[in-house]
């Protein structure tokens, strides 16, 4: 019984150590992190901003100031429904996101109620190009910003779904925007966001390291119209409707990183990715090169 008791002592012991020397050895260093955003110009992103052609920047919405993305509507008189995204131009499938954001003064005159102090990093999403020209959101998952409003509670980091549906639990997560656990920020503080996204399976919201929102299965889905017709429907209108109907269901394992425009003025800042290389996509090198912590899967960076 002693050399019983001595033997599982020294497995549980030699596993312990073998995990925390994995965890020390495969944590990715700070320069391994990508910074997509130079601080000095738009380089490498693409604009698109409903009613006008491909990187025509209407009123100089998206600009580069000390340091910063920012989203302005200084030459907006109303925003009519003018919604615009900011495109990175690369693709990604495995991927970790993160980046800081604030709300700054007041709503543009003209903006839906909905939209004050509130903007999106959309993850997933269908490229620029593909757009039509009065399409308002891409085919996305969309990381929901928020901003408090002075009283009361509203969560940030949560989920919204143009044109795509996903499981939380195990089930179907049919609402159009899902709140997540976050704290509510109030005024103009900066706040930390991060996205870990492992292509179709699994995807991380993070509000100042602390997860708040967890769902799998991402695929396209929840129907779709052409531009300009009604939401009534509950459908998400796109443009070459007919051919997103006929990918419903089918998973959504990669796509464009963009920043919103909703009519509210936002600043975006150090914004980098950290690529997983494969860890759970089949077709990479390193596929199952993971380790599991509590409530998270962390890929092996190589």
């Amino acid at each position: 019984m002693k050399i019983y008791k001595k033997t599982i002592f020294s497995l549980l012991l030699a596993g312990l150590l073998c995990f925390s020397a994995l965890a020390q050895s495969k944590a990715p260093k700070p320069s391994d992190w990508i910074s997509i955003f130079n601080g000095k110009d738009l380089t490498g992103w693409d604009i698109k901003i409903a009613g006008y052609p491909l990187n025509e920047n209407y009123q100089n919405t998206f600009v580069v100031e000390d340091g910063m993305l920012r989203v302005k509507y200084d030459g907006y008189k109303t925003f009519d429904g003018r919604y615009g995204h900011i495109y990175y131009n690369k693709p990604f499938s495995h991927y970790r996101i993160r980046f800081e954001y604030r709300f700054l003064g007041d709503q543009v005159p003209g903006g839906d109620s909905w939209n004050v102090r509130n903007s999106g990093i959309m993850l997933h999403s269908q490229p620029a190009w593909s757009l039509g020209k009065d399409q308002t959101f891409p085919v996305s998952l969309e990381m929901q910003l928020l901003g408090g409003l002075g009283g009361g509670e509203r969560a940030t980091g949560n989920l919204c779904s143009p044109g795509t549906i996903v499981d939380i639990g195990g089930t179907l997560a049919d609402a159009h925007c899902i709140n997540s656990t976050s704290k509510t920020y109030h005024g103009d503080q900066w706040v930390q966001a991060e996205a870990i996204v492992y292509g179709d399976s699994i995807v991380y919201h993070l509000i100042e390291n602390d997860t708040v929102l967890t769902y799998t299965n991402t695929r396209v889905g929840g129907g779709f119209v052409s531009p300009g017709h009604d939401f009534k429907t509950g459908k998400f209108s796109a443009a070459n409707a007919e051919d997103w109907m006929k990918l419903q269901n089918t998973p959504l394992k990669e796509g464009y990183i963009a920043l919103q425009s909703e009519s509210h003025a936002i600043d975006f800042r150090k914004i980098e990715v950290l690529p997983l290389k494969g860890c759970m996509d089949p077709k990479a090198s390193n596929f199952k090169s993971y380790y599991q912590v509590p409530d998270k899967t962390v890929c092996v960076y190589r």
